[in-house]
């Protein structure tokens, strides 16, 4: 399932009621490289803890990103995703211990009012990690993302497309 290279990790496309997806842009204090200015927008992620499910973790990161709690299971991808961190990055992020990240997907509808999501005080009083959302069409994640991650994003489009889709008919 895993290497032990790459950290264990769930990504989540969060839907609303007119197919669109939830991205938030990356809160940070550095600039990683001029080159990827314009590519700070992200679906929800984050790592998986010892002994956790995917799905709970996925419900658990979505609570400390966005807030939200008032989601429908859509589908969870079939396959892991694999990507590898730039060499610069790799050195220091998760004090090197990760050349990536493998991760598994989950599409959920969002059945909550806006209200409920709070970038800047999310759930579980864990610090914010984006500055600005909106809801976005799937079909443009590719390119708002940062490049190393795009190959990823493309086969979560593909994957769950037709969520989009339903909600646009």
């Amino acid at each position: 399932m895993h290497q032990h290279t790459y950290r264990p990790c769930v990504g989540i496309a969060l839907f609303n009621r007119r197919g669109r997806v939830f991205i938030g842009r990356r809160r940070s204090k550095r600039v990683l490289d001029p080159a990827l200015a314009g590519h700070e927008w992200q679906m929800p992620q984050g790592g998986i803890d010892p002994g956790e499910e995917p799905h709970a973790a996925a419900l658990r990161e979505l609570r400390e990103e966005t807030n939200v709690s008032s989601v429908s299971l859509l589908a969870e991808a079939p396959n892991w995703l694999t990507y590898d961190l730039p060499v610069d990055l790799s050195k220091r992020s998760w004090k090197g211990r990760y050349k990536g990240q493998t991760q598994k997907w989950f599409a959920f509808r969002f059945e909550g009012d806006e209200s409920e999501i709070d970038i800047h005080t999310p759930g579980g009083g864990h610090k914010p990690e984006f500055d600005a959302w909106r809801w976005e069409s799937l079909d443009r994640l590719p390119v708002l993302i940062i490049p190393f991650k795009r190959e990823v994003y493309e086969t979560v489009v593909a994957g769950f497309r037709h969520f989009a889709d339903i909600a646009a008919d």
